[in-house]
């Protein structure tokens, strides 16, 4: 699943407010919650709250942080292999400012059985990334 949003902001001014987790919980409604460091191989403690269903949260690894660029994470249920997710923020610079993707690849034997509450966690990008972008834009 991919979302994407055209933002009037370079992309470091983006990925300094990606990183600021402690700030997450004033204007994000997808990411309700986020804590740990943006360096590879770092714990996160993520809640996640998809519109219409209740929070639930995990503590995924990060893989990739490269500011400007690209923040990934893995995320897994207790068994590896049950539900995993890669979730992944990419920044794009163009002009008048940059293209934010936001990804997640979901595998595992519990996929087939999610697509509703696969529909909601795209709903929640999308809300997010319209959050970041209103954040950016209009401070004063």
């Amino acid at each position: 699943m991919e979302t994407a949003i055209d933002i009037a902001a370079r992309p470091a001014a983006v990925w300094d407010e990606l990183i600021d987790f402690a700030t997450y919980p004033d204007w994000n409604p997808f990411i309700c919650r986020l804590s740990g460091e943006a360096s590879v191989g770092a714990r996160l403690a993520v809640t996640v709250q998809p519109p219409g269903r209740r929070a639930v949260t995990f503590k995924p690894t990060v893989l990739a942080a490269t500011p400007g660029r690209e923040l990934r994470w893995l995320g897994r249920t207790v068994l590896p292999g049950l539900l995993d997710g890669e979730h992944g923020f990419v920044l794009e610079p163009k002009a008048g400012g940059c293209r934010l993707r936001q990804q997640e690849t979901f595998s595992g034997l519990l996929v087939p059985l999610l697509s509703d509450l696969l529909a909601d966690t795209e709903r929640g990008f999308i809300d997010m990334n319209q959050a970041l972008k209103h954040r950016i834009e209009n401070r004063c």
